[in-house]
């Protein structure tokens, strides 16, 4: 089988289209997680094709990435540019790295770019006001989460700054503040939700329900000073990031438990790497989530409907 007939093969069942214009009230909450992020887009695609498209859309990491191109309401975009692009250098990995001015392993200005086979990037969809869409970065300065939302003129750099890993990458430059991932604050943005006034809040995980993350303060805290000594309110921040985590995951169950949030959340564990190559494991992890949401869709439904 030759490159193109893989590359068909892979693609063939991530749809393309757009987005009709009906609004659902609420608020959509996105998770971060790097190429787990291909779970979250079968999720959206699914919604989109299923006509509940949110008027609000919050996301974190690659939590915001998606949620650039579910708010533009392009079916299929997300995931035929990680699964299209995936192997290629310009995108992913050390030759994106070095050609990068923020020094960062995903070249998000080749995401955003025109690309060959996928639909260029609807700008002015995104920034019309009838949807709103917020991406949360984390100001180096304060070690506080911000909400940066597309009444920005700015707003895909705000994007960016969101998806920009710490360790890795150069902070990015906003308002004269640096930002880097929203994540480092505020992995799963609910309680900005909750805090806005929304009655629906959906949120899309790419972590399973029971998952949790050992949390161990006083090596990571050895680490983060060190490495963001200029910025100590932030290195405490980043150094007790896994145990905010895991209290957000534990008040988002106690709220699913009280009808106050739905939440969709793959049906079996992921377990990639971070930068993983497989695209057919990449594949596999999208079918999960569009399968998962198709499977909840009625109760979501009924969720929305009370």
């Amino acid at each position: 089988m030759n490159e193109n007939d893989k590359m068909y093969d892979i693609l063939k069942d991530v749809p393309l289209g757009d987005a009709n214009d009906i609004i659902t009230e609420g608020a959509i909450v996105l998770e971060g997680g790097a190429f787990r992020g291909l779970y979250q887009e079968g999720v959206l695609d699914c919604l989109m094709q299923h006509d509940i498209n949110f008027q609000t859309t919050i996301g974190v990491s690659a939590g915001a990435l998606n949620g650039i191109n579910y708010t533009t309401g392009q079916i299929g975009r997300s995931a035929h540019v990680n699964l299209r692009y995936r192997r290629d250098g310009r995108y992913v990995g050390i030759n994106a790295f070095l050609k990068t001015k923020r020094k960062c392993l995903i070249n998000l200005d080749f995401a955003f770019g025109k690309l060959p086979n996928v639909p260029d990037l609807n700008v002015d969809k995104l920034k019309n006001q009838n949807r709103r869409f917020v991406a949360v970065a984390t100001n180096l300065k304060t070690g506080k989460a911000c909400y940066f939302d597309n009444s920005r003129d700015d707003i895909l750099l705000c994007a960016k700054a969101s998806a920009t890993l710490p360790y890795f990458s150069k902070p990015v430059i906003i308002d004269d503040n640096p930002y880097l991932d929203g994540g480092c604050d505020d992995r799963i943005p609910f309680r900005w939700a909750m805090k806005e006034g929304y009655k629906k809040v959906v949120v899309i995980r790419t972590r399973d329900k029971a998952f949790r993350i050992k949390p161990n303060f006083d090596r990571r805290y050895g680490i983060t000073k060190r490495w963001y000594s200029e910025y100590p309110d932030f290195s405490y921040i980043l150094a007790r990031t896994d145990a905010d985590y895991n209290f957000q995951c534990d008040e988002l169950d106690k709220l699913e438990k009280k009808g106050k949030a739905f939440v969709i959340a793959p049906s079996e564990p992921i377990n990639i790497k971070m930068l993983e190559k497989d695209l057919n494991k990449l594949k596999n992890i999208y079918l999960m989530g569009y399968n998962d949401c198709l499977n909840c869709l009625e109760d979501l439904k009924e969720y929305l409907n009370k």
